[in-house]
């Protein structure tokens, strides 16, 4: 009995250590790919050990579906979303979704880059530019060559029905003097065509079954870098971004734990473990990854997150008027 009673105690004290060792937790919701969602998880824990972390990955429509259905239900899981883009994050704002934290780390970034009252912050800037293959007619220098007649019937690009990057790209460029909507009709006139998302358009210009594409930074240059028959242009006109911001519910059962993880993903440290990654920093003062130009090359195009949650159903309409529901 009393054998037994040792075991007993002993396993309960490992329990409580246990349970000790990982006092807080975290769930998070996100749409980064599965291998930077877990490298991201495991950057954060190694710097805050004492917290444990659940995560659920889906693209950002299916995740906000998920969150929305939970929220209905009265019972939403995750304390901390890390999602694609700030227009959709915007919107949950304005619903009354998201918590207000003034993270320290804000200091470092430019105030375009993070939400005023604290609700959202960018923590990279995945930019939306031309891949070409090495084998095309004509290497484009801006937006407007893909228009051209020497691109007629070769170029490809994501739907803003299927990919949240695709539909701020569309709507940055909508709003670009000398583009607009004019341009997607100028391209539509020229045979490019729109569907499915950026690793559609990154198989098809890889393959040369199209010559030119519009697709995310990152994508391309990783294949480029795998020996991929492709090269990646920041056009001279500037290139839209989406910034993979981080935000808290307001429904959060670890707010401080959230706020850790947001401390982290935007400190220097987890800057440079999105760096590592193949991103490119939100953060000032954190160097770009190999393959990338200098920063002040690159030419970021302004989108206003409020205007473009008010006009998302609008602009849709307008790009299916032009290239179809695909």
């Amino acid at each position: 009995m009393k054998s037994f009673v040792s075991v007993v105690a002993g396993a309960l004290v490992a329990s409580l250590l246990s349970t000790a060792a990982f006092a807080e937790s975290l769930v998070l919701y996100t749409s980064q790919p599965n291998e930077d969602a877990q490298a991201t998880v495991d950057a954060f824990k190694a710097a805050n050990p004492g917290v444990e972390v659940e995560w659920v990955r889906e693209g950002t429509t299916k995740l906000m579906a998920k969150l929305m259905a939970e929220i209905e239900a009265g019972n939403p899981v995750a304390d901390v979303l890390l999602i694609a883009d700030t227009v959709t994050m915007q919107r949950l704002k304005e619903a009354g979704q998201l918590l207000a934290y003034k993270s320290p780390e804000a200091a470092s970034y430019d105030a375009a880059l993070y939400d005023a009252d604290g609700a959202y912050y960018s923590t990279k800037m995945i930019t939306t530019g031309i891949i070409y293959n090495t084998s095309a007619p004509a290497k484009p220098a801006g937006w407007q060559d893909l228009a051209k007649a020497d691109a007629k019937g070769l170029v490809t690009m994501p739907s803003p029905l299927t990919s949240g990057a695709a539909l701020i790209h569309a709507q940055t460029l909508a709003g670009i003097d000398g583009l607009g909507w004019d341009y997607y009709k100028a391209l539509a006139e020229n045979g490019a065509t729109a569907a499915g998302g950026n690793g559609g358009v990154l198989k098809a210009v890889a393959t040369g079954e199209k010559a030119y594409g519009m697709i995310v930074d990152f994508m391309a240059i990783r294949e480029k870098a795998k020996g991929a028959p492709v090269e990646f242009v920041f056009p001279a006109e500037g290139v839209s971004a989406v910034t993979e911001p981080v935000g808290i519910l307001k429904t959060a059962k670890n707010p401080d734990a959230a706020k850790k993880f947001v401390d982290f993903l935007i400190s220097e440290e987890g800057q440079k473990t999105a760096v590592k990654m193949g991103y490119i920093p939100a953060r000032n003062g954190v160097a770009l990854p190999e393959g990338y130009p200098s920063r002040e090359t690159i030419k970021v195009l302004p989108i206003d997150a409020a205007a473009a949650v008010k006009n998302s159903d609008a602009d849709l309409k307008i790009f299916s008027g032009i290239f179809g529901t695909n």
